[in-house]
């Protein structure tokens, strides 16, 4: 028998512990508001104050961010996979140097897998506070941050200084970087040719799954959603699959590895070895690696849930088929 622990492997939603110090625009107008989560693994905070909810990483992070109406994320970059589905609200994501190459709303349920390489930020378009979901590719989050020059600018500005250790340090506090850690260099003109300034319509065909398509496609087999044959194909050093309740036929199974279920929609029964819980939106379950369970809606109505599981895959810039 695998062990699993419902105390241990489930973050629930309304346990997430939020940190409002997390990266470097913390005290920048428009975005000293925001709240970062990290679920599973470390994920890529710059805070000494983040609290990780379970250590243990798949070959993945999972992580979270919670805005109100009007704030917005800074342009930063990612090495490794950047997914979002949104859980609550309405939300603009924008892309490029200075965030004017192109930008997509997305609405509940839908899922973004931003190309690895480029500039992106996001904000709440919504009336209400707001939240995303986030996967990150591999157990380190591709190592950090990278943010664009003016970002660290306007930081530095309003009080905070990351060091090239990536860490942050607060003035607002009395801190200042330790001696011997110089701040983190901002990136050259000619290191900033490297990242491309791809268009919406670039972007939207192989990055962007609406949730309404996924709940119709899903309508007797899961759908994979990210995957070498997925809606959006992509070898990312992970798969996401799409489930709802017509999908979901709860037998018991096993995977060869870690996977993660994130429930979207609806109350989701989880069983296990004569035991059961449910998980509600917002919720996310880390289910070990042989652990024979089933997942199937525990109440009528809408249902659909995000699964994701590692594969051999390694984490790495966005993949482009042949």
């Amino acid at each position: 028998m695998t062990d699993f622990n419902p105390i241990t492997h489930i973050v629930r939603y309304g346990e997430l512990r939020p940190c409002k110090t997390a990266f470097i625009d913390a005290h920048t107008p428009g975005s000293d508001q925001k709240e970062n989560f990290t679920i599973i693994g470390g994920g890529v905070s710059e805070s000494a104050d983040q609290h990780v909810h379970i250590v243990e990483t798949p070959g993945f992070n999972i992580g979270a961010a919670g805005q109100p109406p009007k704030c917005r994320n800074s342009l930063h970059s990612h090495r490794t996979a950047e997914v979002f589905f949104i859980l609550k609200g309405r939300w603009r994501f924008f892309w490029g140097r200075f965030g004017k190459a192109g930008e997509v709303v997305l609405e509940e349920g839908d899922i973004f897998n931003i190309p690895t390489g480029i500039f992106r930020g996001f904000e709440n378009i919504g009336t209400d506070y707001g939240m995303i979901m986030a996967i990150l590719g591999g157990d380190d989050a591709g190592g950090g941050v990278i943010w664009a020059p003016q970002v660290i600018e306007d930081a530095r500005a309003h009080g905070l200084v990351l060091g090239a250790n990536g860490k942050l340090y607060d003035s607002k506090k009395g801190q200042s970087l330790p001696v011997g850690v110089p701040p983190m260099p901002l990136l050259t003109d000619e290191q900033l040719k490297a990242y491309p300034e791809p268009t919406t319509r670039d972007v939207l065909p192989n990055h962007v799954a609406r949730y309404w398509d996924m709940m119709a496609m899903a309508d007797r087999e899961p759908v994979t959603v990210i995957g070498a044959e997925g809606l959006l194909r992509d070898r990312p050093g992970f798969e996401v699959s799409f489930i709802t309740r017509g999908s979901a036929n709860g037998a018991l199974h096993v995977h060869a590895r870690q996977s993660v279920l994130m429930p979207m929609r609806g109350h989701w029964k989880l069983a296990w070895d004569g035991c059961e819980t449910v998980l509600n939106p917002g919720d996310t379950a880390l289910i070990p690696a042989g652990l024979a369970h089933a997942v199937t809606p525990s109440m009528t109505g809408e249902a659909s849930l995000y699964r994701v599981i590692g594969t051999d895959d390694a984490a790495g810039p966005t993949w482009k088929p042949n």
